[in-house]
């Protein structure tokens, strides 16, 4: 369903994604993890059709997203970190503007609005204007215009920011129901807890470059661990650590320990 090829990001002389190569399946919850500044959000925004790649393709079931950018946007959804709305306008009239531009009947429209609405615990919010709302809140009301036309490629960045618990566990729900249905879902985080508990398999990036990829049980594979002395499984945070260069947090550890 998602496939990456060779795609490469430059800003003059930085490279911020470098030789990327990714297939990601129909159905499947990939989580995409890296430290800050690592090239998630970059290589989100390549996949999403916002940025265009320095080289390289992206395609979304067989779809170039760069040379057929509208067919391939009608199939996907992105939910940046930071959400993007119009806040003199009410999350019902922000939901209709967005049926409008994917061309949406509006009784169906009306009523799916006011189905997510409810679920987000929203209803009695829906016609106040959102330049009040607190940051959880507008994330609520960002996944919800990604869900209203069905996509088949669901973009979260770091999609559990701001929310409380209860919406937080809700939306992890949301995504495996989704996937069960056959949405692709592609999400970073930065909470490995989440990605492990949830996600199919997880790619590690750093420094523009995919470091590993795999299930959980395949990185303890991969990076020779079993179990440790103590007869557990290394988490994923353990696993990430080691990966990403770790060293200087084990250090830090020790020192609070003495």
């Amino acid at each position: 369903m998602l496939q990456t090829v060779n795609l490469t990001k430059n800003y003059g002389k930085l490279t911020a994604v470098n030789q990327l190569n990714l297939e990601v399946e129909a159905g499947e919850l990939f989580g995409f993890l890296g430290p800050n500044g690592a090239g998630k959000t970059t290589t989100i925004k390549m996949m999403a059709g916002i940025l265009t790649p320095t080289q390289g393709q992206v395609f979304l079931d067989g779809i170039n997203v760069h040379r057929n950018p509208v067919q391939a946007k009608s199939l996907l959804a992105y939910v940046p970190d930071q959400p993007n709305l119009y806040e003199k306008l009410s999350p019902r009239e922000f939901l209709s503007f967005i049926a409008d531009i994917y061309r949406m009947d509006r009784t169906s429209v009306e009523r799916q609005s006011s189905h997510w609405l409810e679920i987000f615990n929203l209803s009695d919010r829906a016609d106040e204007l959102m330049g009040g709302f607190s940051h959880g809140m507008k994330q609520k009301v960002s996944l919800i215009a990604a869900l209203l036309h069905e996509p088949r490629v669901l973009f979260l960045d770091e999609p559990t920011v701001g929310l409380d618990p209860r919406s937080a566990r809700m939306i992890k729900d949301l995504l495996r129901t989704l996937c069960e249905k056959g949405v692709t879902v592609f999400m970073s985080t930065h909470i490995l807890e989440i990605a492990e508990r949830m996600c199919d398999r997880v790619g590690i990036i750093q420094n523009g470059q995919l470091l590993a990829l795999g299930s959980i049980e395949e990185l303890r594979t991969r990076t020779n661990h079993g179990q440790s002395t103590d007869n557990s499984s290394p988490t994923l945070e353990d696993l990430f650590l080691e990966l990403t260069g770790g060293d200087e947090y084990t250090e830090i550890s020790q020192m609070l320990e003495e």
